[in-house]
């Protein structure tokens, strides 16, 4: 599992881009303490660094060119400025690509797992998961079974993925939800069941039934 250190004052961003993260199986460290940030990667040895540029005690050119100093790892500036200069110096200074927020935050998976693959060697096992024969292609986000594919759309993909990750548990309702759209309050019900029922039927076609089943009460799992 590729660990991303995200730097990041601001605590709502910094949440709802750690989770998003971690649903993408990717192991997010946040560091606490602005005041040493080079101190938190000797730490923690990340694959890939989200940096805010306006941060506490120095700025994220400061830290930039302190982690430049001992480390050829990706960096991602992560910025609300929208200067060319600000863009011009992120570069200048080592890193590998820069973020304007407000930034949509499949954009940023994007950013985040193009520069992975271009850094380091993947194992083909850590862009799948595998049950029953079944396939789920991290990469491209397709399922897979003897040898017949299926595109999957965001949402199919998020749901499949949690519950193959926990093949053999019930997943229930609300935390797909909250897996989807992080507060379930903002989506009605019956999507969950749309997006459950779509992806039922592009598993049948690929020749696998039944693969997700109905828990009545308490959700859906995987066998």
């Amino acid at each position: 599992m590729f660990r991303i250190m995200l730097v990041e004052d601001d605590a709502d961003i910094r949440g709802i881009v750690a989770d998003t993260l971690r649903k993408w199986q990717y192991d997010v460290v946040e560091p606490a303490d602005f005041g040493d940030v080079r101190q938190a990667f000797e730490t923690h040895r990340p694959h890939l660094i989200l940096l805010d540029i306006n941060l506490p005690v120095f700025d994220g050119f400061y830290w930039c060119r302190q982690i430049r100093a001992v480390s050829n790892v990706p960096i991602i500036f992560l910025s609300s400025r929208n200067q060319n200069m600000d863009i011009v110096m992120a570069i200048n200074m080592g890193g590998d690509d820069f973020v304007q927020k407000p930034f949509d935050l499949e954009i940023l998976v994007a950013k985040v797992t193009a520069l992975l693959r271009r850094n380091y060697t993947y194992q083909e096992e850590t862009l799948q998961l595998r049950h029953r024969g079944l396939l789920l292609n991290v990469a491209n986000s397709t399922a897979d079974f003897e040898g017949r594919v299926a595109e999957l759309s965001r949402n199919e993909f998020i749901i499949l993925g949690v519950l193959m990750r926990k093949a053999g548990t019930i997943v229930s309702r609300d935390d797909l939800m909250q897996a989807l759209w992080h507060d379930e309050q903002f989506i009605d019900d019956n999507t969950l069941t749309v997006n459950v029922n779509r992806l039922r039927r592009k598993i049948a076609e690929l020749g696998l039934e039944p693969f997700i089943a109905t828990r009545k009460g308490m959700g859906y799992i995987v066998e």
